[in-house]
C-alpha cells in the first residue's frame, strides 16, 4: 500500500477550483441512466452516496475516489484509486485500508505535522484544507484535525467537508477555493450547528449541496427547511447523480440522495 503525501514536485499542480472564482455558465440539465461502476463521459463525474459520509466519485478512465472510507463499501470488490480519511469518530475512518488501494490519504495530523495532500490521477487532482476539531463533550480542540477535501475532476470542483467543526477562517476558504459540489454534514451536533452550516453553504455558494452525516431524516428535514430560502430541493430517490458542467443547475440546489451500500 502506497501512502500518499505532499510532494515538493506536484506543488506545481495547477488548481482551477482556486484559479477560477467566477461564475459557471449551465445548460439544462440531462437525465444520466447509468449507475457505479459504468463508464463515465469525460467531460461527467459520477457521485454514489454509499453511507454516513462516505462517497465514490467517479471520472473518466475509471478513476474512482472513496470519502472517509471506512474499510466497508458494500458486497462489490471495489479498489478504489484513492480514499481519504478523517478520524473525529471510527464512521470516517479505517487503521486498516485495503492493501490495493494505492493511495491512502489521513487527514489528521501524522509526526506532528498538518495533513498536507495534493494528489495527480490525471482525471483528478484531489487535494486537502485542514480546519479544527473539538473533543466531543469537552472545551479541547485538536488543531487541524479535519480535512476538507477537495476533489478536481472534469472541470468540476467537489468538496467534502467531512467532520467539520467551525466555519472555515477567510483564509481557508481562499484557500477552498470555488466548489460547484459540497457534501455537507447535516446532523447539526456533532459537526457544526445547522443555522451554522447554513451560513457555510450560502457562502460557498455552490451548485449543488448534497447533505450527509444526517442521523436521522428529521435531522435532514430541519436542515432542508432552513435551506429552502436561498436553494431549490431536489429529491429523486435515487443514491447516485452525474453532473458536468454543463449540467449543473441554474439554480443553487440541494440534492438529496439515498445512501446504499455497493451491492
Amino acid at each position: 500500500m502506497a501512502v500518499a503525501s505532499a510532494v515538493a514536485a506536484q506543488d506545481r499542480i495547477p488548481s482551477h477550483c482556486i484559479a477560477l472564482a467566477g461564475p459557471v455558465q449551465t445548460r439544462p440539465e440531462r437525465v444520466w441512466p447509468a449507475g457505479f461502476g459504468d463508464p463515465v463521459a469525460h467531460d461527467s463525474v459520477r457521485i454514489s452516496y454509499i453511507d454516513h459520509a462516505t462517497f465514490a466519485i467517479e471520472a473518466s478512465g475509471n478513476v474512482t475516489a472513496v470519502t472517509d472510507y471506512t474499510g466497508w463499501l458494500g458486497g462489490a470488490d471495489v479498489v478504489p484509486d484513492v480514499v481519504t480519511m478523517n478520524h473525529a469518530h471510527s464512521t470516517h475512518w479505517t487503521d486498516r485500508p485495503d492493501p490495493r488501494i494505492p493511495h491512502v490519504l489521513r487527514g489528521w495530523p501524522e509526526a506532528g505535522q498538518p495533513a498536507e495532500h495534493r494528489l495527480d490521477l490525471g482525471a483528478m487532482l484531489v487535494r486537502n484544507v485542514t480546519t479544527d476539531i473539538r473533543y466531543y463533550g469537552t472545551e479541547g480542540v485538536e488543531p487541524d484535525g479535519n480535512s476538507i477535501f477537495i476533489f478536481e475532476a472534469a472541470g468540476l470542483c467537489i468538496g467534502h467537508l467531512s467532520h467539520l467543526h467551525h466555519e472555515p477562517t477567510p483564509a481557508q476558504y481562499a484557500r477552498i477555493g470555488r466548489l460547484d459540489v459540497v457534501f455537507a454534514p447535516v446532523d447539526g451536533t456533532v459537526t457544526l450547528d445547522q443555522p451554522s452550516m447554513i451560513r457555510v453553504m450560502k457562502r460557498l455558494r455552490a451548485s449543488v449541496v448534497i447533505p450527509m452525516h444526517w442521523f436521522s431524516g428529521q435531522r435532514l428535514e430541519r436542515f432542508l427547511d432552513g435551506m429552502q430560502e436561498d436553494f431549490l430541493i431536489e429529491r429523486q430517490g435515487v443514491s447516485f447523480t452525474e453532473l458536468s458542467l454543463d449540467t449543473l443547475p441554474r439554480q443553487p440546489t440541494v440534492r438529496v440522495l439515498e445512501p446504499a451500500l455497493l451491492p
